[in-house]
């Protein structure tokens, strides 16, 4: 006699509580920025702990890794057909560039300490997201930037990654894990391999060395079509509270010697191993019970209505928090590197979130609907040219 296999349900097609995540993720980034500009890093036990918010990074990679490479995981289990390039491309820089390029001008032409030093170069190299690749440019209220520019790379290269393994389709699909897997198991060793750079430009600043964060979403977006109910790897993976466990246990392990030094210091290669290890942990346990999760009641504040405005917000949150903090000193009297880290952190949030909203409504938005509009013109034609089945693809988030 033998027992029937449950069925994999279909994974859900939107996931309200990644857009709350995402804006936690927003928000912790602010709070590293924040505890390193006042000096509160350097308190003992809480001066790390604030500090090490940057890991918040490892989770906005390992979302863009899940949404972006969840269309060709669906396509290799045969539900759908994977976006095209061109197309996946439009709405990449349609999301990214306009709000960016609005940030980029306004700190280079009206902050001080930016646009006193804003040569050609710096231009150039900040326009075009190259600022981890030409030595000296990043500046002041775009630091920051150097993620997003890792980001921008990813964009690139997904498509090329999503064609290496494009044969592991049908019965095949499973062996995309374990070549995921593998791939994570060569970036881990990006940092001891002896890569010619030019002064001032470390090649742990490159994408190679941050592919286990997105890998981390890109193993869920595949495992949503491997996961059945009554398996006990998906029951463990779906238990909010032994995953969400295990992120906080990476998340302090980081904050230690294991995640490098604090600071600007360069950390041993063994440690910046470590700390993708780390963060690869952290983002995949934090996102795999939402993503594994096949019903249920809402998240009660992931789903929220603040946690959702924030998700909308969270990309403006991250392009102006560090414009207002470079003006909230001097505009308040604050000194840097002296305290004060409750008040700052008050000011810099009351101050990014309305300057988030209108960059949400009037760039990004605005420039989403364009893309949208670009996607229907292009499909009309397609349709009239080659017939109906040349337009179905699916929606690029």
């Amino acid at each position: 006699m033998t027992t029937a296999t449950a069925p994999v349900p279909p994974p859900r097609a939107f996931i309200p509580a990644l857009e709350g995540m995402r804006g936690m993720a927003a928000l912790g980034v602010l709070v590293t920025h924040v505890a390193f500009q006042t000096g509160t890093s350097r308190i003992p036990v809480l001066g790390p702990i604030l500090e090490r918010f940057d890991m918040a990074v490892a989770v906005f990679f390992a979302l863009s890794g899940f949404l972006l490479w969840r269309p060709h995981a669906a396509a290799a289990h045969g539900l759908g057909r994977a976006p095209r390039t061109s197309r996946y491309l439009l709405h990449r820089v349609a999301r990214v560039m306009p709000a960016y390029w609005v940030v980029v001008v306004f700190v280079l032409v009206l902050l001080p300490g930016a646009a006193h030093s804003a040569n050609l170069r710096v231009w150039v190299s900040n326009l075009f997201l190259l600022q981890v690749f030409v030595p000296l440019t990043l500046t002041d209220g775009l630091t920051q930037m150097w993620s997003l520019s890792v980001e921008m790379a990813f964009y690139l290269v997904l498509p090329v990654l999503a064609w290496l393994v494009v044969r592991l389709r049908g019965p095949a699909a499973r062996w995309r894990v374990p070549v995921l897997c593998g791939l994570v198991a060569v970036c881990l060793t990006w940092n001891l391999w002896p890569i010619p750079t030019p002064d001032a430009i470390h090649s742990d600043n490159w994408l190679p060395a941050y592919l286990p964060w997105f890998a981390a979403g890109m193993l869920l977006a595949e495992l949503i079509h491997l996961a059945r109910p009554d398996v006990r790897w998906v029951r463990a993976l779906s238990s909010q509270p032994l995953m969400w466990a295990v992120a906080l246990a990476a998340f302090l392990l980081s904050a230690t010697e294991f995640g490098g030094p604090a600071g600007l210091e360069r950390a041993h290669p063994w440690q910046y191993a470590m700390k993708m290890v780390l963060g690869m942990i952290l983002g995949f346990c934090l996102l795999a019970p939402l993503v594994l999760r096949r019903s249920g009641a809402p998240h009660r504040w992931l789903e929220s209505r603040t946690a959702a405005i924030l998700g909308r917000w969270s990309y403006g949150i991250f392009l102006w928090h560090l414009v207002v903090l470079t003006v909230v000193f001097p505009v308040f009297g604050i000194m840097p590197f002296n305290g004060d880290f409750l008040f700052v952190i008050t000011l810099t949030t009351a101050l990014t979130l309305p300057l988030a909203a209108a960059s949400f409504a009037l760039i990004e938005e605005p420039a989403r609907r364009w893309a949208a509009r670009w996607d229907r013109r292009a499909g009309s034609a397609r349709v009239e040219q080659h017939g109906p089945e040349s337009a179905q693809r699916p929606a690029v988030r």
